[in-house]
């Protein structure tokens, strides 16, 4: 009895691992032409309006680390109402145009999950960045969590030690968590998130602080919504300058310049080889994104594939 049930436990334990796998090939058969319908989508979008390939990058972000990749911050409201996600997450019009065009092609076969994590990938290359695997078959939680958004994701005003926390126990390293935030080499920032660094901290390029603070005054409540570019360099390109821009003290969040400090420590020894060496970036940003794609996939017959990305079935 006592070897039946273990390998009863073995049996079941190999049957977990095997359905918690995602495979590149998941769509071949049931759904051929969906990775094409998302690429020619996110390419589209990302041609009409630069920014929405750092939007689409960003929603990826902040969907798999609050409860894994599943697609619980597409859901209206829930995540979406969560400070770091309300009035700044963008791209949800995106992901339902391509839920429509996969539906119409192989009726509720690919996942909300999937499409955001194809979307973020697909994104950086249309902005002239790195690609990289991609595994399928996520399925699409029925739930979402708010609070867990507010607590989960790193604030703007994160240190080295907040991003180590944030980051280290779901398995990324100090050089994955510099590489992720070259994700800030595209994208905006809105005034309320940077406000401080502007007025209160000194490692600051002195120019580029005059240059932004037209557009984002000192008083709390006045322009807090106004967009500043993250790399004023090459806003819409995706490579590796955002990391020279630390080194001269240009890094808009304090968030970013914590990763330089001038000195010889971890991270600005990580940040001075990124500067320097574009394909050590891409390399390295492609690793974490691996990782993240792959942060507590709901699969095999947990969750569901939405019909709707807003709404559970």
């Amino acid at each position: 009895m006592a070897s039946s049930s273990l390998s009863l436990v073995l049996l079941l334990s190999l049957a977990a691992a095997a359905s918690a796998q995602l495979w590149t090939t998941f769509y071949d058969s049931s759904c051929p032409k969906a990775l094409s319908t998302i690429k020619d989508a996110v390419t589209a979008a990302v041609n009409k309006e630069n920014r929405m390939g750092a939007s689409l990058l960003r929603l990826h972000f902040h969907d798999c680390f609050v409860q894994g990749c599943d697609a619980s911050v597409l859901l209206s409201g829930n995540e979406q109402n969560a400070f770091p996600n309300v009035k700044s997450l963008r791209g949800f019009e995106v992901i339902d145009s391509i839920k429509a065009k996969l539906e119409a092609l192989c009726k509720q076969t690919v996942s909300c999950a999937d499409i955001v994590a194809v979307a973020a990938r697909d994104s950086v290359v249309a902005l002239g960045g790195p690609t990289w695997t991609v595994g399928l078959g996520r399925r699409d939680s029925t739930t979402a969590n708010e609070a867990l958004a507010n607590s989960a994701l790193p604030a703007p005003s994160s240190d080295i030690v907040n991003l180590t926390d944030a980051f280290g126990p779901k398995g990324f390293s100090l050089t994955d968590i510099v590489a992720l935030s070259g994700a800030h080499t595209i994208g905006q920032a809105q005034c309320q998130n940077f406000r401080d660094r502007l007025y209160n901290e000194t490692n600051i390029n002195t120019g580029f602080t005059t240059s932004l603070k037209a557009n984002c005054p000192r008083a709390t409540g006045s322009g807090d919504n106004n967009l500043a570019p993250l790399d004023p360099t090459t806003p819409y390109s995706f490579d590796n300058v955002y990391y020279t821009n630390l080194k001269s003290q240009k890094g808009l969040l304090h968030s970013d310049q914590v990763l330089y400090a001038g000195g010889s420590g971890a991270a600005d020894n990580i940040v001075s080889n990124f500067a320097s060496n574009p394909a050590a970036f891409s390399s390295a940003f492609a690793s974490a994104m691996v990782k993240m794609a792959n942060l507590s996939p709901l699969t095999g017959s947990q969750g569901q594939v939405r019909l709707t990305c807003s709404k559970v079935n």
